[in-house]
């Protein structure tokens, strides 16, 4: 029954599964299928010499969000979704790893139990023992969406253990790099938002996600119907000298056309692709090879997480404001979105809290 049910979310949103084969020493039985050259979301930013643009990372994310809403329309969650179950093959992302994938209505007892995943893309809902539910696996999401956007690996300098998992509670989150979009790091907020019902459906993520995608492709599509046009334009200068003020002004009026039919996603993207490709070329090998360093007790494989007592949810009260780009971040009393959160806790104000939480 669970193979039949892998096979089919393979064909749906994965790439080709040859078959099924059994190891010989441990008896488990293993999926054979079409090998990823590019390995996984991680390892495809790390190998990349050139620099990847935002437009090019909300089209792959529009594919990923594709696949995840197709696990959940076949009434399924993921329950393990992070960056290294995102396969790269061909340039194409997949999302792979279903082996703990199950209906989404399915009674669950990861209290006595415990779970299983990647601390630092658990829902703190999941990690006090709540059910797995499909806004836990958008939650995920937003982890994996903001790594991808940053390229920078969430809590890789700090361990992995149950502060961790306390400060996730009280709302901690990765940093959100300066040089994202503000359009999407409000999306990654939501994402990840303490508030279950304040994250977007996944129907809703991939909608939004489709819909900057489709403006940015219509924006290059202009772009070079323009460059064509301007083409012709030189190759029939001869016969236009006598028009020469009037085409300035068509010109001039093309240009303040084209700028007021840009939308929004297209015009912070432009801004913060400028900041961007300029700290790409800035950014030393030996920079990059340090900023994916990660700390010994960092463990980014799936694993048994079964901790007591962690505090209720709840969002952040301090923000992580875009430095280089200046847009307007409106007060927690007036933005619906959860903040970007930098805790800053010590082990015996940790302590204290669960103490706190288990006199409640």
């Amino acid at each position: 029954m669970r193979l039949n049910l892998i096979f089919r979310f393979i064909f749906m949103i994965l790439f080709q599964c040859y078959g099924i084969t059994q190891d010989q020493n441990t008896r488990e039985y293993m999926m054979v299928l079409n090998y990823c050259d590019d390995g996984n979301l991680r390892n495809y930013l790390n190998i990349s010499k050139d620099y990847i643009d935002y437009g090019k990372k909300i089209n792959k994310l529009q594919q990923i969000a594709r696949g995840l809403l197709d696990i959940h329309n076949a009434g399924k969650v993921h329950k393990d979704f992070h960056s290294g179950n995102i396969l790269y093959n061909s340039n194409y992302p997949y999302i792979s790893d279903l082996g703990m994938c199950q209906p989404a209505n399915k009674e669950q007892t990861v209290k006595e139990e415990g779970i299983y995943g990647v601390l630092p893309y658990m829902a703190p809902e999941v990690l006090r023992g709540h059910q797995y539910t499909k806004a836990a696996d958008i939650y995920s999401f937003g982890i994996m969406m903001n790594e991808f956007l940053s390229e920078e690996i969430p809590f890789n300098d700090i361990p992995h253990d149950e502060f961790l998992a306390i400060k996730i509670c009280k709302g901690l989150r990765p940093k959100i790099s300066e040089d994202i979009p503000k359009l999407l790091a409000d999306l990654i907020m939501k994402c990840w938002d303490a508030e279950i019902k304040n994250r977007p459906t996944t129907k809703e993520l991939y909608q939004l996600l489709d819909k900057w995608n489709n403006q940015l492709l219509n924006k290059w599509d202009n772009e070079m119907q323009n460059i064509e046009d301007s083409e012709d334009d030189e190759d029939n200068e001869d016969d236009e000298d006598n028009e020469g003020c009037k085409n300035s002004e068509n010109v001039k009026d093309s240009e303040n056309s084209e700028n007021s039919q840009k939308s929004e996603i297209c015009l912070q993207i432009e801004k913060c692709d400028k900041i961007g490709k300029e700290k790409f070329k800035n950014r030393s090998n030996e920079n990059k090879s340090k900023s994916i360093q990660t700390h010994p007790q960092a463990i980014y494989t799936s694993r048994l997480i079964n901790f007591k007592n962690l505090p209720k949810p709840v969002n952040s009260t301090s923000i992580q404001i875009n430095s280089d780009v200046n847009y307007n971040i409106q007060s927690a009393s007036t933005n619906p979105i959860s903040e970007c959160l930098d805790v800053q806790l010590s082990e015996l104000e940790l302590s204290e809290i669960c103490q706190s939480d288990e006199s409640n």
